[in-house]
């Protein structure tokens, strides 16, 4: 039996959302991510019906098989700023709805940041907030919280902090996990041989359960193992070694989970497609 091999990149949803499909499909896309609006404004135009019908009959004639969303970067659901939390906690029930609109299963989410609060209570916040969301919303799209760089106040640089998050909420079968390979890397996880990738992903099992990894996102990075600065780099030209990019893509474990390329150069995506899936083949 092939290999389903679910890869691709986030691609532009711009003059409209089905039109994602075409430029991922010119790229060798099979799996996809986009944003249903605009990623830099807490609110947009409801979708329309001929926006919604457009999306979801462009997908049942794709060769696109996977596509997850991802939310605003302004959505600070950990914020200890009250008006903020407040607008973020709408705008992230927004993002949901329109991604059960669209039957889209995945929204990817940076969990927040404390602003000087406190890990702990920032920990709790983002949970309750995350119930919020889902008590809103009772569809079947779920939340993926991303694992964070860890610069500044960020919350989710470590697995323990994503797993106290998930314990921490009543939804937790709606709470799953997208896995940043540049992310952990400058968090502190050693992505840089073949024993310590073993490791880390056992890590990973012990603390979330593998089995609650929905979305890895395959990004180099620009910056060193600790630096905790999230700095995005081509597939081969940062600090990660491409054999884990390999490693990742052999991992029978990880068949089924779409890998999303957010790397810096949307002109040489199809490049670093070609790769990974050369990669899968071996």
């Amino acid at each position: 039996m092939t290999k389903k091999i679910l890869v691709g990149a986030h691609m532009s949803g711009a003059q409209s959302l089905h039109l994602a499909f075409d430029r991922g499909e010119e790229i060798g896309c099979t799996a996809m991510q986009i944003f249903t609006k605009s990623n830099r404004s807490w609110v947009d135009k409801p979708l329309t019906d001929e926006q919604i019908e457009n999306f979801k009959n462009r997908w049942k004639t794709s060769s696109i098989e996977s596509v997850i969303t991802h939310a605003s970067y302004l959505i600070n659901i950990g914020s200890s700023k009250p008006d903020v939390e407040h607008k973020a906690v709408k705008a992230l029930i927004d993002e949901v709805q329109r991604c059960q609109q669209l039957d889209i299963p995945y929204l990817v989410l940076h969990p927040g940041s404390h602003l000087g609060a406190g890990e702990e209570i920032c920990i709790k916040q983002i949970a309750r907030n995350l119930d919020k969301v889902f008590d809103a919303c009772d569809g079947k799209t779920m939340i993926l919280l991303e694992t964070m760089a860890g610069q500044g106040t960020n919350i989710g640089n470590t697995f323990e902090q994503l797993a106290a998050i998930r314990s921490a909420c009543e939804h937790k079968r709606k709470i799953g996990i997208c896995l940043d390979t540049c992310h952990i890397f400058t968090a502190g996880y050693d992505l840089s041989t073949e024993e310590n990738y073993k490791k880390i992903i056992k890590n990973f099992d012990d603390i979330l359960g593998i089995n609650h990894l929905k979305a890895i996102h395959l990004n180099d990075s620009k910056t060193a193992c600790g630096s905790r600065v999230d700095r995005h780099e081509s597939l081969g030209k940062g600090q990660i070694p491409l054999k884990i990019f390999e490693l990742i893509m052999q991992d029978h474990r990880l068949n089924d989970i779409p890998k999303i390329l957010e790397t810096p150069d949307p002109e040489i995506y199809q490049h670093e497609i070609e790769i990974l899936k050369n990669y899968s083949s071996k």
